[in-house]
């Protein structure tokens, strides 16, 4: 192993997660003081801020033609952010999701994953794709920051707190400064890293470098929880995932000199894994709007799965058919016909609650 390589990732990623922290504290400063509600922050500010790693490294992997590299991060990240983010946050304490995630943000996370399919089916994410997907991006913002407006007409901005705004500011810009170098650093280090060890930049990208970039997810998520903001816990973990695709992805693709080439074995097992993920998520918000501390340790458990599938995957262990036969045939089933049941007591509790008080 190259030690320098390996140093240098780790300063990489160091200077990601410090970035990444002054950026979302100054972003989200910013957008209390424009009055601004807790979802909305968490789906827009807290979530551009928390996924500006995973952004810095995709567009250095583009210009540094590092694309399967940049590839890997995205869906790995948003693996990661459900089932383990998620997952942990609440293991920790059960988390209340917005009604507002489950009619309109979920959906859109679940369609944006079928879309990622659809346009590497033909083996590549075109520049023309990236420009929809980031013509996207600025679509949603503007109008969740419009719709989130519209909540909370009632908050306006102090003068106090417009005084305020220049520490935020600075607080910004020096997390993107950081987030660039790091991100550079990161990627260089990751790509040694991967040549040395025989390992395809693609599993590096959704594991190792997936989880660096992911560890702003985490710390904000985990922290939220803790504090009880858990419609930012919630609504950082889809927000991000949603600019993944939309602003991450789009600005890889329009930015990469070739497109990003999609290998077959992302279409045909993780992109198909991320689409599970996100669809997942639905039978589990809408189970009473929340997040029970035993789904939590569901999502995290399944994560350890699938990294337990990747390492056997690399190390072309003898037991990897064996244990994606297990997770096939009798681990997903089970899985999917839990949350079909919890998902009916929910409904049919919210219809008795409903006939009980029709007023």
């Amino acid at each position: 192993m190259s030690i320098p390589a390996f140093l240098l990732f780790l300063a990489g990623l160091g200077l990601l997660i410090g970035g990444a922290e002054f950026l979302v504290r100054g972003a989200t400063r910013m957008a209390v003081a424009a009055g601004i509600p807790p979802v909305v922050v968490g789906l827009t500010v807290v979530s551009y801020g928390t996924s500006s790693p995973e952004l810095a490294v995709a567009v250095q992997s583009a210009w540094s033609s590092q694309t399967q590299l940049g590839l890997g991060n995205i869906i790995g990240s948003n693996i990661f952010n459900v089932l383990f983010v998620l997952g942990l946050s609440a293991a920790i304490t059960p988390l209340v999701v917005s009604r507002r995630l489950v009619r309109l943000d979920v959906p859109v996370m679940v369609g944006l994953s079928f879309l990622v399919l659809l346009m590497g089916l033909d083996g590549e994410i075109g520049r023309l794709d990236g420009i929809v997907l980031t013509i996207g991006a600025i679509v949603y913002t503007a109008w969740l920051l419009r719709s989130g407006r519209k909540e909370n007409k009632g908050g306006g901005t102090s003068r106090q707190r417009r005084r305020l705004l220049p520490v935020p500011i600075l607080s910004v810009l020096l997390g993107v400064v950081l987030l660039v170098i790091g991100s550079d650093w990161l990627v260089d280090g990751a790509s040694v890293l991967a040549r040395n060890l025989g390992i395809s930049e693609l599993v590096i990208g959704l594991t190792i470098v997936a989880v660096g970039t992911s560890l702003p997810e985490v710390v904000t998520s985990v922290l939220a929880s803790i504090r009880k903001e858990r419609d930012i816990a919630v609504g950082n973990v889809v927000g991000s995932n949603i600019f993944n695709i939309l602003l991450v992805l789009g600005l890889a693709a329009t930015l990469s000199p070739s497109g990003i080439p999609v290998p077959p074995d992302v279409i045909s097992f993780d992109l198909p894994v991320m689409i599970a993920v996100a669809v997942a998520c639905l039978p589990v918000f809408f189970s009473k709007h929340r997040i029970s501390r035993w789904e939590g340790i569901l999502f995290f458990g399944y994560y350890i799965a699938f990294t337990a599938y990747l390492v056997l995957e690399v190390m072309e262990h003898q037991s990897q058919e064996t244990f994606s036969d297990i997770m096939l045939y009798f681990v997903v089933p089970i899985t999917i016909v839990t949350l079909i049941i919890v998902s009916y007591r929910s409904v049919m509790s919210a219809r008795e609650t409903t006939k009980s008080h029709p007023g």
